[in-house]
């Protein structure tokens, strides 16, 4: 007999939540760059994981993963259910 899987099971929709979480990175871009260093998107998963790539002055700071930890996926968690992290990949 066929079961369905919980509600909980269903995942996340990272086509659902992508706009916000590109407008929130975009608007905290600014401030990044202030100090000399960069952040792009890459991409959001089925996982609620924000990817993005550190450029500039970001790339081996010791405060990078403050800035991605504190700054970004505090914000975006704020307004994005579902986020459970973020990380910086090399290319």
């Amino acid at each position: 007999m066929p079961t369905s899987a919980p509600e909980s099971d269903a995942g996340f929709d990272p086509d659902a939540h992508l706009d916000t979480v590109t407008q929130i990175i975009a608007s905290l871009r600014p401030l990044i760059q202030a100090d000399g260093g960069d952040v792009e998107f890459l991409e959001l998963t089925d996982a609620g994981v924000i990817r993005v790539k550190l450029k500039g002055a970001c790339v081996g700071c010791p405060s990078a993963s403050m800035t991605l930890r504190d700054g970004i996926e505090r914000s975006v968690r704020e307004k994005v259910p579902g986020i459970t992290g973020i990380e910086a990949l090399d290319s």
